[in-house]
């Protein structure tokens, strides 16, 4: 979700990625998610199969080993091969939803997005979201992160301010009964536990604050 800011010019400010950039922006992800695993895989347990963190990072570490060539790429052929790469390691549910996600950044987001084009490529990837997992804010998933940061975002909201909004939007879905997914199961028993979908979708937006929203 590649982030940006406008300032108080007529022309918007543009997010420029040189090969160093890209490398970094990559392993700021990957790096967030190998780091945080364990947790994942914890929460997962509550609800799930208990192999969130486990997929997760077996994706991103694939996503690692190709970082100088992917960072060598235009950023949507960059965002679209990490949607590939995700499809083709994670596995489970994630692996097709996190691969929507960036493959649909990868066909909206042009070379050097403003932040109004970021925030239309976010809109686009939740869009696609929905209809590959058939599934909508409030049923415990990724979205009930990805939703209010997109919201956040377009109102114009900073680094920080978008990483708490990540965060507390995950801490929301404890209280939410899973009615979308394999949490849906249980019911009422997924009252109580976080969803490892948007924890996970959190650390990645939190990283990608830290190398490119100014706080």
């Amino acid at each position: 979700m590649p982030i940006t800011r406008e300032d108080a010019s007529d022309a918007p400010v543009v997010l420029r990625l040189d090969a160093d950039r890209k490398r970094r922006f990559i392993a700021a992800m990957a790096d967030r998610v190998i780091a945080h695993a364990d947790e994942l895989s914890r929460l997962d347990s509550a609800i799930g199969d208990g192999d969130h963190g486990h997929n997760m990072k077996r994706g991103f570490e694939a996503v690692l080993k190709d970082v100088d060539s992917l960072a060598a790429m235009r950023l949507p052929d960059l965002l679209k091969a990490i949607g590939t790469k995700l499809v083709m390691t994670v596995g489970g549910a994630s692996g097709p939803l996190y691969g929507t996600l960036f493959l649909t950044l990868g066909k909206v987001l042009p070379e050097e997005p403003s932040r109004a084009e970021s925030v239309a490529a976010c809109a686009a990837a939740i869009a696609a979201l929905k209809a590959r997992g058939k599934s909508e804010v409030g049923q415990k998933t990724m979205l009930d992160v990805l939703v209010p940061a997109q919201e956040a975002l377009a109102g114009g909201a900073d680094g920080d301010t978008l990483k708490g909004c990540a965060a507390r939007s995950a801490e929301a879905t404890v209280p939410m009964m899973a009615t979308r997914g394999r949490a849906s199961f249980l019911r009422e028993r997924s009252i109580g536990h976080m969803d490892p979908g948007a924890r996970s979708s959190s650390l990645i937006i939190a990283a990608l604050c830290d190398e490119f929203v100014e706080s």
